[in-house]
């Protein structure tokens, strides 16, 4: 153990359910490692759309989970819960957190870090585990994409599409994209995607089944929902594969159940918050395996937008909710 670890910590917490100004610095007792949790210095946390939801009061805080924000951190071990194996103390990780992320320490389940990359800086590697974590587990794992698959993502510019972009491509499939504006498609473009589409000026069903010869892609990754899914249908392979991970323009839709038997489409979807601690050790181990060699070698790069310290987490907030951003915001700590 890491000596002195203080008994307090500075942290950033919710006063009540609302706007961005809701969110205040506060001085809060450490977080205890678990049996199986480790202990964190945190250096950065990514700020991601759920912590929005939480900060509005829509997005209930799990059972045990820390009612702070923050999903994902990048810092050092300074203490191990007593049967936790996998980390020794000094060792750099970046985590997928409960919660409890915009805060100095944070404990964590032990298997649910990851080393963080050789090369990336902990800021870097801060921004990387809620979007890596939902893409992989999302696009390979329900969406079950295979090698010469084609896939589209919804939201191109954000946190998710830079990441799943950047993943997919890396992996030698074809790879499509919208965005909300010229730049941002250029963006993604420059990221890796084949196409990249301007959903404000042009159809996506039209230039997707275009530009795959009239076949439809085989996976598409939707963070937008509404009224979406129905044109969703009309660009998808045979047994194309829908995968719902939000859904911006609202829960609900009407669909032609005919297209849907008739090219044998499936339509599921995840929230990944509420999986038990097992299936996210499971994705840990895969993202070790697969993904983090491509980030090692510069095929997958951090999109970093901006960063801001922790005291300014309100503002950081407020630029994710303006749209303008491509990539991630991360706090400093």
């Amino acid at each position: 153990m890491f000596n002195p670890i203080p008994a307090k910590m500075r942290a950033v917490e919710i006063t009540q359910p609302g706007g961005p100004e809701v969110l205040k610095p506060c001085e809060r007792p450490l977080p205890q490692p678990k049996a199986h949790e480790i202990l964190v210095k945190v250096e950065a946390a990514g700020v991601n759309r759920p912590d929005l939801l939480q900060r509005m009061g829509l997005y209930p805080v799990p059972p045990g989970a820390s009612d702070l924000l923050g999903l994902e951190i990048a810092g050092t071990v300074v203490a191990l819960g007593s049967e936790a194996k996998k980390w020794n103390t000094g060792d750099k990780v970046c985590a997928l957190t409960h919660g409890g992320g915009y805060a100095e320490y944070c404990a964590v389940p032990e298997v649910q870090a990851l080393p963080a990359p050789k090369g990336l800086s902990m800021l870097e590697a801060a921004s990387l585990p809620e979007t890596f974590f939902t893409v992989y587990s999302n696009v390979f794992g329900r969406g079950a994409l295979k090698p010469g698959e084609t896939f589209l993502v919804q939201g191109g510019a954000s946190g998710i599409g830079v990441t799943a972009i950047q993943m997919v491509a890396a992996m030698g499939n074809r790879v499509f994209a919208t965005a909300g504006s010229d730049e941002k498609c250029a963006a993604c473009v420059k990221l890796g995607a084949e196409i990249a589409i301007n959903y404000k000026t042009q159809d996506f069903v039209e230039i997707v089944r275009k530009a795959t010869g009239g076949n439809g892609v085989d996976v598409i990754l939707d963070m937008v929902g509404g009224d979406y899914v129905p044109r969703e249908l009309k660009c998808m392979a045979e047994e194309g594969r829908l995968v719902m991970i939000a859904f911006l323009r609202g829960p609900k839709t009407e669909l032609d159940l005919n297209e849907l038997m008739r090219r044998r489409l499936s339509i599921t979807g995840s929230t990944l918050r509420p999986r038990p601690v097992e299936f996210k050790g499971a994705v840990a181990r895969s993202l070790r395996e697969r993904v983090w060699p491509l980030v090692e070698s510069g095929k997958i790069k951090p999109v970093i937008f901006r960063t801001f310290p922790l005291a300014q987490a309100a503002d950081a907030h407020r630029l994710l909710e303006a749209g303008e951003h491509v990539g991630k915001i991360v706090l400093t700590v």
